[in-house]
């Protein structure tokens, strides 16, 4: 099934729900204003409080570092998308992040639950980040809670915005930065994870083949090769590995008519071109080392590290790109009130103001534009 029936089936469930226990929902906190539900809590601030108190010297040099980090990502970043504007009719550098829909001109597929998954500790880790360094730096909570944006979850922190402007700039830029250090940091957690798993597997598994992980949409092999298919050879060549794979694909060109034996069977493909490079052949798929397990008296237990690997792989690729996506020099991202501290050091509010809302402006048109030539 399709991942955009499942939101909507999603928001049907959710909003109908929603909309009839509406008043008893109020009782326990819930504020249900569509497409918004927001439930405020005393206790999320409390934990809050309570990790921010834990060791408020750590707090302030870890955020410290993480201005630096900050900004260093920022001009990264922007270089990296002013860069992109020359090849973004071939490969678009910026995608919207849906997790178990296929985003047209996405050079990415985001699996349904292991995609939910991530994106959840993107949002919660990085609003929670925001609170624990307000705390620390003395700028009261006004609310803290979750909500549902449709149906796609967050959380939100909202510390006193006056007391916030009236703060040090150096408290400023730590509250500000907090929640792109956040995901860096679990990004680099989630990576150390991620490669210690990759360490095991061979210990316990051999592989073999290559499996088919997913059928692009409209592609060549749709309705031919299916979901779950070992390919054990392409035209008679041998697949080993990933790299014997690899190896054959790369010499096929469009139009070329390849015969692909599975696990299931032989089939035919007429390969397409390849949307980021016409003279390459295109299967449409997306394949997977497949791997057999060493010693059968071990269970099913080992292959739960797939799915974990899967679920700490996302969680590193969303934290560090949304991330890095959010310190941008764009107003109202956190990046852009960074840009504006910055500035305010040497600049009055009367020169720095509009030079942040013209950058602002420019990178919004860079991403607009990259993502309407993704879905051209």
């Amino acid at each position: 099934m399709n991942g955009i029936y499942y939101y909507l089936i999603a928001f049907l469930i959710i909003w109908i729900s929603s909309l009839l226990f509406k008043d008893r929902l109020s009782e326990h906190g819930f504020e249900i204003n569509f497409p918004v539900i927001m439930w405020r809590t005393d206790r999320l601030r409390g934990v809050i409080s309570k990790i921010s108190n834990f060791s408020p010297t750590f707090w302030k040099w870890y955020m410290n570092i993480g201005i630096v980090v900050c900004y260093i990502g920022m001009f990264a970043m922007s270089w990296i998308l002013l860069s992109s504007i020359q090849t973004a009719l071939e490969t678009p550098s910026v995608s919207i992040v849906l997790p178990g829909v296929e985003i047209p001109g996405s050079p990415i597929y985001v699996p349904f639950l292991s995609g939910f998954i991530a994106l959840a500790t993107v949002l919660v880790v990085h609003e929670f980040s925001h609170g624990i360094q307000a705390v620390r730096e003395k700028i009261p909570i006004k609310s803290v809670g979750l909500l549902l944006v449709a149906i796609l979850p967050g959380a939100f922190v909202e510390p006193d915005e006056e007391e916030l402007k009236k703060s040090s700039r150096i408290s400023r830029l730590r509250v500000y930065g907090a929640g792109t250090m956040a995901n860096i940091t679990l990004a680099l957690i989630a990576l150390l994870v991620v490669s210690g798993i990759s360490y095991e597997i061979p210990e316990l598994f051999d592989e073999n083949g290559i499996e088919i992980s997913r059928i692009v949409g409209d592609s060549p092999s749709e309705g031919i090769l299916k979901q779950g298919m070992v390919i054990e050879s392409i035209d008679g060549k041998k697949i080993n590995d990933s790299q014997s794979y690899l190896d054959i694909v790369s010499t096929f060109s469009p139009g070329d008519n390849i015969t692909v034996q599975t696990d299931q069977g032989s089939y035919n493909v007429v390969l397409g071109k390849n949307p980021n490079n016409e003279s390459v052949g295109f299967f449409g798929i997306q394949a997977s080392k497949h791997f057999e397990l060493k010693d059968n008296s071990l269970g099913e237990l080992p292959w739960v590290l797939f799915s974990l690997a899967e679920i700490f792989q996302w969680i590193f690729t969303l934290n560090l790109g949304i991330g890095l996506f959010n310190i941008l020099p764009i107003k109202p991202l956190d990046g852009g009130y960074m840009l504006e501290i910055l500035l305010s050091y040497k600049l009055s509010e009367r020169h720095y103001k509009p030079i942040v809302n013209a950058v602002s402006a420019i990178f919004a048109l860079v991403i607009v534009f990259s993502l309407v030539a993704g879905f051209v």
